[in-house]
This record gives structure tokens, C-alpha cells and sequence, in this order.
């Protein structure tokens, strides 16, 4: 058997996400794109695990995945052919054989999401489709002082939409943002992410940039004094980076 990671990126618009189950729109996620594939180039009924589960909506620059196969094709053979048969919003970068233990959602160490905020006052419509539009530009400040409360580890589960009541603790080990003329990037790297909830701390620290909520009022939220921002547009939201 091989143990074959992909390092592959992909534009996020038409999907429902990484996964999701059968009866809630499974055929159009990314994962069932990729393991349909699989079972067509490989004649076998692949699992394929994801190094982050992004949400409908959230493109990635750099996702990974990792399957096992008792197919004799090298790996870099099944990266070509699944380039060749999969929608052209999905691509393979890479594909290589891995120990045997190796799983890519297992074995990671930390997720890096990043949110892009166009501040300019007219929109790029050739960006639009990858960018929130938000003028005039927050007090990039405001969010800063907001952000170190966000840091360590807590327990997120104000910041998520979801239903899951346990296993919401996570660590967040940096908050950073970069403005580039009319470009705001927020970038989070944590050792995972809950259901929405990066797009949901986008929200969050735009409301305090916005004189919305004080930076403060942060803590308010992990106590229930407060709730969190709404999350914002899932097209500004995109997988940069999974470290192992």
C-alpha cells in the first residue's frame, strides 16, 4: 500500500467545503471531487483526509490531503491525471509517498487562514470574487489591541456557529495584519480552526476596527457577557498555509 499526501490548492466559490455529509450536498465538496477521481483512476473506494476542513465558500492556496492506495501508479503519475479529469478550480501541485502513519489531518501542527479586505472606495471587479469590500478602511489599531485577547488557548466556542458543545478549545499562536495600499490581510494561525470560525474572528476584530465594540469587549465574549461578530463573506476568507 502507498501513503500518498497531495499539496493542492483550489477556488472555493462553487463548493459546500472540504466535506460534508451524504445527505447534506456531499457530492459538491472538494473532497468528493478528488476521491470520485481517485476511484475512477485507481478502480478502489479512497478516504481521503483533509488537512483543514474549510468551510463552503473558502478558496485555498495550500491544502493538503493524504490517502492510502494499493495502486502500483507513482505518485507524481496520479498528480497528472488527476490534474487531467479534475474541474479546472481544483489543482494538484504536488503528490508525494509518505511513511505509513502519516495522516494529514492528524499529523498537522498548526492551520493559517488569511482574510482579505479590499478598503479601496471603488471595488476591483477582478479581485471581487476573492476579497470583502469594506470603505472607508478600518482602524487597523483598533483590531491590533482587539487581537491579543484572541491569543493562547481558550475555549472557542462563542466563536462558532456550530452546534459541537465539547472539544471547542483551541490555541491561536498569532494574529498579524498587513495593509497594502487598498488591500487589509488579516492573517490567523492556530493549531485548528472551529466551523466558521476564522470568518467569525474576521467579524469580530472588523467590529472593533469599526468603533463597533471596544477591544476590551473581547473578554466579554469568552464570558457570554457579549456575542461575537457576525462572520463575514466567505470569499475573502483563504487557506494559506498548513504546517507539519
Amino acid at each position: 500500500m502507498q501513503n500518498i499526501c497531495l499539496t493542492l490548492q483550489y477556488d472555493g466559490t462553487r463548493y459546500l467545503g472540504w466535506n460534508r455529509p451524504e445527505k447534506d450536498g456531499q457530492h459538491k465538496t472538494i473532497s468528493y471531487k478528488i476521491t470520485e477521481t481517485l476511484k475512477k483512476l485507481t478502480g478502489e473506494d479512497i478516504t481521503l483526509y483533509g488537512g483543514a476542513k474549510t468551510d463552503p465558500g473558502v478558496h485555498a492556496m495550500s491544502q493538503t490531503a493524504s490517502f492510502r492506495t494499493g495502486s502500483s501508479v507513482s505518485a507524481d503519475d496520479l498528480r497528472r491525471m488527476l490534474n487531467k479529469y479534475l474541474p479546472r478550480d481544483i489543482f494538484i501541485q504536488k503528490a508525494k509517498t509518505m511513511p505509513e502513519r502519516f495522516r494529514a489531518d492528524l499529523n498537522a501542527a498548526s492551520r493559517t487562514y488569511e482574510y482579505r479586505i479590499c478598503t479601496a472606495r471603488v471595488y476591483n471587479i477582478f479581485t471581487a470574487a476573492y476579497e470583502a469590500h469594506i470603505f472607508p478602511a478600518p482602524d487597523v489599531d483598533a483590531m491590533k489591541q482587539a487581537s491579543v485577547f484572541l491569543l493562547g488557548k481558550h475555549n472557542f466556542r462563542p466563536f462558532t456557529p456550530g452546534r459541537k458543545k465539547k472539544g471547542t478549545e483551541r490555541e491561536i499562536h498569532d494574529i498579524t495584519f498587513r495593509q497594502d495600499e487598498d488591500l487589509l490581510t488579516v492573517r490567523f494561525t492556530a493549531d485548528d480552526f472551529l466551523y466558521q470560525m476564522p470568518a467569525v474572528l474576521a467579524g469580530t476584530l472588523l467590529e472593533a476596527g469599526l468603533g463597533i465594540r471596544t477591544p476590551e469587549s473581547i473578554k466579554k465574549i469568552f464570558t457570554g457577557e457579549e456575542k461575537a461578530g457576525a462572520p463575514l463573506e466567505a470569499k475573502g476568507l483563504l487557506l494559506e498555509n498548513i504546517r507539519y
